[in-house]
């Protein structure tokens, strides 16, 4: 599901920030955001080697995804982080969500501001009923924070990575 009855990129804001559809401008942050050593610690993906590998990521979420946003502080378009839902089922009513922060802008608050407003948009607009996250076991800021976020650790396990614990935030009417 992407969304079917979405026409154009959902802008959504908090006190602090702007999450906005991702731009060809974003090149140079979503290059850091990709080769950072610290932030890719915990991530099972290669790293961009040049900013055209980011620039092809770019045009690749641009042209298939309503659910891939720039974290910006608000007064300020400079990407900060990004944070995405994926592996939407209308069916399940379930999503996973992922989200990755420049170093310089960890422990401000800032995802945890970003997060909350992307789950409610799950459950208000789109009507999802559980998210799932998984996170490495060594990564005790994303644990931290899908704690502080009421998700819940599960006893599943991911075959492809042990390493991976999943978080799932399952919403009941009485969370609305």
């Amino acid at each position: 599901m992407e969304h079917r009855n979405l026409k154009t990129f959902p802008i959504l804001t908090t006190e602090r920030l702007t999450l906005r559809q991702l731009s060809d401008s974003d090149v140079q942050e979503i290059f850091l955001l990709r080769s950072d050593t610290l932030i890719n610690k915990y991530l099972d993906r290669q790293p961009n080697k040049t900013l055209e590998d980011a620039l092809e990521f770019i045009e690749k979420i641009k042209n298939n995804s309503l659910s891939y946003w720039a974290i910006a502080q608000k007064g300020n378009e400079k990407l900060v982080g990004t944070i995405c839902l994926f592996d939407i089922s209308e069916e399940q009513k379930k999503c996973e969500i992922g989200y990755e922060l420049l170093t310089e802008y960890q422990g401000k608050g800032i995802m945890r501001e970003a997060a909350k407003k992307i789950i409610e948009y799950s459950i208000q607009t789109l009507g999802l009923k559980t998210i799932d996250a998984y996170t490495h076991k060594d990564n005790q800021s994303s644990t931290n924070l899908l704690k502080e976020l009421k998700f819940k650790t599960t006893d599943s396990i991911d075959e492809t990575n042990s390493k991976l614990i999943l978080f799932r935030l399952n919403i009941s009417n009485k969370n609305k």
